[in-house]
C-alpha cells in the first residue's frame, strides 16, 4: 500500500493557525485545497473560473 506521500505533492503554504495547502495527485495531476483553522480542517478540489478541476500537468517519475 502507497504512502500518502507517495501519491500526493504539497505545492503551497500558506500560515500556521489558519492554514491554506494546495496538494497534487501525482497519478492525476488535480490540485486540492486544503484548510485548517485550529482543530477543524476541510479538504475540496481546486476549481478554476469555469468550475472544472484544476490540473496540474504530470511529469514523468
Amino acid at each position: 500500500m502507497a504512502k500518502i506521500t507517495d501519491r500526493f505533492e504539497k505545492i503551497y503554504s500558506q500560515g500556521t493557525v489558519n492554514v491554506i495547502e494546495i496538494w497534487v495527485d501525482k497519478k492525476t495531476g488535480v490540485n486540492y485545497v486544503f484548510h485548517a483553522s485550529g482543530y477543524a480542517g476541510g479538504l475540496t478540489v481546486l476549481l478554476d473560473r469555469e468550475g472544472k478541476p484544476v490540473i496540474s500537468p504530470l511529469t514523468n517519475q
